[in-house]
């Protein structure tokens, strides 16, 4: 009899638990009783670029694979050694890409030979002070850098920008919102949702460049200039 009775307790807990749930998914939403208007609305700020990042790496020939990773290996040691010497410190300095391939030579109906084998070597490179972005590149060049992308500038912490632009998107979702309202007769009473609609920071891509011009003549200039930083919302108003 208690095996029933706690059994019928279970069920009776149950069917209380799919009752408030049901009563939850069931909760009528805000309606409107005046006329509904949808607006899309931007919001951009500017900011001056305060980090620079390039990629940079070392690509060797040689007739044995151990023989392009030595060399490659080598050069990408002088590479590294002189980046720390123009001040770039070993947290800011990450291997990004390491690849050994055979090289091939092709013939009319004659199975592919390898020739020889090609390595390497990439490195990411970052820092906060862009105008010496040039400087960079030509040390870079002048060690043997002989793939080279970037700079890549982008705003280090954009969160506090972006959020002025989402304030400023709101605010002219709330004049547009006005103007509408009072070209057709009417007043905005309230907003009933917001939503964001993506946007938000997406730094440029980088330049590419190819190292191979002669170091003596390198003498590259890097102006940061400005980057915008926008946020687009959909916001819902009732008017009457």
């Amino acid at each position: 009899m208690k095996a029933m009775m706690a059994m019928a307790g279970v069920a009776a807990a149950g069917t209380m638990g799919l009752a408030a749930a049901a009563h939850a998914q069931a909760a009528p939403t805000a309606t409107i009783q005046g006329t509904r208007l949808d607006v899309v609305a931007e919001g951009e700020v500017t900011r001056v670029p305060d980090i620079a990042t390039i990629s940079a790496g070392v690509v060797t020939q040689a007739p044995t694979a151990g023989a392009a990773m030595s060399e490659n290996a080598e050069r990408m040691a002088a590479v590294v050694a002189a980046l720390r010497k123009a001040g770039v410190a070993d947290r800011d300095i990450q291997t990004s890409t390491l690849n050994l391939s055979p090289q091939y030579r092709y013939g009319d109906n004659k199975p592919p030979v390898i020739t020889g084998y090609q390595a390497s070597n990439q490195v990411s490179i970052r820092f906060r002070d862009v105008k010496r972005s040039g400087a960079i590149l030509d040390t870079l060049v002048a060690q043997g850098a002989n793939q080279i992308s970037g700079p890549a500038l982008s705003v280090d912490k954009p969160e506090a920008a972006l959020d002025e632009a989402r304030a400023a998107a709101i605010r002219t979702a709330r004049d547009r919102a006005a103007l509408y309202a009072q070209a057709a007769g009417l007043r905005v009473k309230r907003i009933v949702s917001i939503s964001e609609q993506g946007g938000g920071y997406q730094p440029p891509m980088p330049m590419v460049r190819m190292a191979a011009m002669k170091a003596e003549a390198a003498d590259t200039a890097v102006e940061a200039g400005e980057q915008r930083l926008s946020v687009s919302v959909a916001v819902s108003f009732e008017l009457e």
